[in-house]
């Protein structure tokens, strides 16, 4: 059975104490990591913690209840223990499900609804004070909720309404608060400002600041790897980058492993090799890119060449490490909420994360096993390496798929048909850096579409592929929209990729959102 990552550990001393910390408690709704999200994004540090894990809390600077997708009137309905929560004397916001949680405990009522209110909603408060401070008369929220506050606790007020008349936002004494919406959905107008107003109740909570996180972070590492040799896997991308890199800031024994699949970018193994070389990080590159293609030959079945390509690398991985005696990951925080297939949790398991193979959980049980970056978000691992001295091009490198340019291969990969995909990319890739682009895109690529169409080159007609230019912003992955980018810098990358790429005569540019399609092909 997999088991939800740990946070890294850290000293009763460290600088991530309790009183730190704006503890999150999870009823299972599906924006709840965003709430910890925003709470990062305004500069102090939230870990989410499951109803069972509430014995973790000791001293935490505030509590956030969460949204659910329960009703408070159903028999089992998650609960919580009221005079625990109050106990800690800090501040208290109940969000949508959370709100009528507290409702309840403080003695007014909570009635069910047969109409779910979801979607905007307007927000307007009695004063613009307290948790409104600073905000419009009017503001837009957004509402996803069937039950409802009914009546209130004699020590309970209304501060805001929405434009019916009808109560969506309470509090109680000087610090706890209650909101029927989601302040942490971008669609809650000005919900950032709202957990800024709340977080300001907060007087003990400090700042998060990325350099003492690090200290901390190298203590840790030190304490537990000790004088044994840690292995990290890497990539050349930003998470297996930085977490490299912290280990060797660490002074720890680090031997570092990058496996050339023979499905990367033109040059990429000899780039992620330069790339280490500029930070004084050593690393070992294992050249199995024909065996990869070997396994690949013949096989034309998306979800068949993925299982082909993952369990291939963990043999060759594996094989390359041997014996190890500590294995170090790049696990990030929303891979640890994500990866929640433990009864403890609300949540639904999203995805089954690569780094959750027997072999690793074993070595977890056996406390093998580090992931430093546990605790962090993207951004916060790029400030991260940033703080290492880490180069902006490799903090901002596009994301890149573990199957590599399979996935933008569809049917049958082969060396012609990724050799293709290679110049493509790198002259549509070169072409975005020329016009200061690239950083503008969450990711580009150019990918194949096995199509052979006819076209003319000089006085002979030429029969050949077609490939795809595509370019997307995101903050997540789990949406995307395509960006719009200069008539004259797609039809440079065109130009280019038609007169110099043997075997393509067509290109198109992708304008397709995610959903319906997704962002690779495969």
């Amino acid at each position: 059975m997999r088991e939800t990552p740990s946070v890294p550990h850290v000293n009763s001393n460290s600088f991530m104490t309790p009183k730190h910390i704006v503890a999150v408690i999870d009823y299972g709704s599906q924006y709840t990591q965003l709430i910890v999200r925003r709470v990062r994004e305004l500069g102090f540090l939230a870990k989410l913690y499951a109803l069972e894990d509430l014995h973790e809390i000791s001293t935490p600077g505030a509590i956030i209840l969460s949204g659910g997708p329960r009703s408070t009137s159903e028999p089992d309905a998650p609960d919580i223990d009221f005079e625990w929560l109050t106990s800690f004397n800090v501040p208290i916001l109940g969000v949508c499900y959370g709100m009528q949680l507290l409702n309840i405990k403080t003695g007014g009522t909570v009635r069910s609804s047969n109409k779910r209110e979801y979607g905007p909603a307007a927000l307007i408060p009695e004063k613009l004070e307290g948790l409104y401070a600073d905000m419009s008369p009017s503001s837009q929220v957004w509402m996803s909720h069937s039950d409802t506050v009914d009546h209130l606790a004699d020590n309970c007020k209304v501060i805001a309404r929405n434009s019916d008349g009808v109560p969506v936002s309470l509090q109680w004494g000087d610090s706890m608060f209650g909101i029927q919406f989601h302040p942490e959905v971008t669609h809650s107008h000005e919900g950032r400002t709202i957990l800024r107003n709340f977080l300001s109740h907060a007087k003990e909570l400090a700042p998060f600041d990325i350099g003492d996180f690090k200290r901390e972070l190298i203590e840790d590492i030190r304490a537990k790897v000790g004088d044994k040799q840690v292995v990290c896997g890497v990539s050349g991308g930003v998470d297996s980058t930085v977490l490299a890199v912290l280990l060797h800031e660490a002074g720890v024994n680090v031997r570092c492993i990058f496996v050339d699949n023979g499905l990367l970018r033109k040059d990429e193994a000899k780039e992620v090799q330069a790339n280490f070389e500029r930070m004084g990080v050593k690393i070992e590159t294992v050249d199995a890119s024909e065996r990869f293609l070997a396994a690949l030959a013949g096989e034309t079945a998306p979800e068949k060449k993925r299982r082909i390509i993952g369990n291939l690398f963990i043999d060759v991985f594996w094989d390359a490490v041997g014996d190890a005696e500590m294995l170090a990951q790049g696990t990030l925080y929303p891979d640890v909420i994500e990866s929640a297939s433990n009864a403890k949790s609300k949540a639904s398991v999203i995805k089954t994360h690569h780094n959750r193979v027997e072999r690793v959980l074993k070595m977890q049980e056996e406390g093998k096993v580090i992931e430093p970056l546990a605790f962090l978000f993207k951004d916060e691992v790029r400030e991260l390496g940033a703080s290492m001295g880490i180069s902006h091009d490799i903090l901002w490198r596009h994301p890149f798929p573990g199957p590599g340019l399979a996935v933008r291969c569809p049917g049958e990969v082969t060396k012609e048909r990724l050799d293709i995909i290679r110049e493509c990319d790198a002259i549509f890739i070169g072409t975005l850096r020329k016009w200061d682009w690239y950083d503008k895109c969450w990711q580009a690529y150019a990918g194949l579409i096995p199509v052979k169409t006819v076209g003319v080159k000089g006085d002979e007609r030429s029969y050949e592929f077609a490939t795809n230019l595509r370019a997307i912003v995101s903050e997540d992955a789990m949406t995307a929209d395509w960006v719009q980018l200069p008539y004259d810098l797609l039809r440079e990358a065109s130009n280019r990729i038609l007169n110099e790429v043997k075997g393509i005569n067509r290109v198109l540019f992708d304008i397709s959102t995610k959903p319906p399609a997704s962002i690779e092909w495969e």
